[in-house]
């Protein structure tokens, strides 16, 4: 069984973000071995300077990377990423699942973005959009997605 993570900076503040990862969690056990590890957020002043964010996301990338289980398959969420249908991330997974892979970890930065060490040691870079969306709100539609990307690949009843 495939081993699947959500890699994250900060952590959900809402019970309601909790309580729909926690749901997609509970779905997911019947795929797949899945789990969501959050990291640290790096604080900076209201105005942060380049120099700080650039640090910013060197430490949290660091986090990150110490977090990505070996030999995993990356997904980083990054603005320059491709968008990809519903369809099309599932087909990737079970690829990456028939290739002997036994684990993909996604990534999500923090609101400075990723490090582009993260980035660059990505398999894959994945947009959702070109919208902006808060980053309790990225994890959630995440969640989903991986769910509908089983559901596609087991032909079941949850994508139409």
């Amino acid at each position: 069984m495939l081993n699947v993570s959500i890699i994250c900076v900060g952590k959900l503040k809402e019970k309601f973000w909790t309580d729909a990862c926690n749901e997609y969690a509970k779905r997911l056990k019947g795929f797949c071995h899945f789990s969501i590890i959050e990291v640290d957020e790096e604080k900076l002043p209201d105005t942060p300077s380049p120099s700080q964010i650039q640090i910013t996301l060197d430490k949290e990338g660091q986090r990150i990377i110490s977090k990505i289980p070996k030999n995993a398959k990356v997904i980083s969420m990054c603005i320059e990423g491709r968008q990809r249908s519903s369809e099309k991330l599932a087909r990737e997974l079970s690829d990456i699942a028939l290739s002997g892979a036994s684990s993909v970890a996604f990534i999500i930065g923090g609101s400075w973005g990723l490090s582009d060490e993260v980035k660059n040691l990505s398999d894959i870079r994945l947009s959702m959009s070109e919208m902006t969306f808060p980053h309790q709100l990225a994890r959630v539609m995440l969640c989903e997605q991986i769910y509908r990307a089983f559901q596609i690949n087991s032909h079941g009843k949850y994508h139409k």
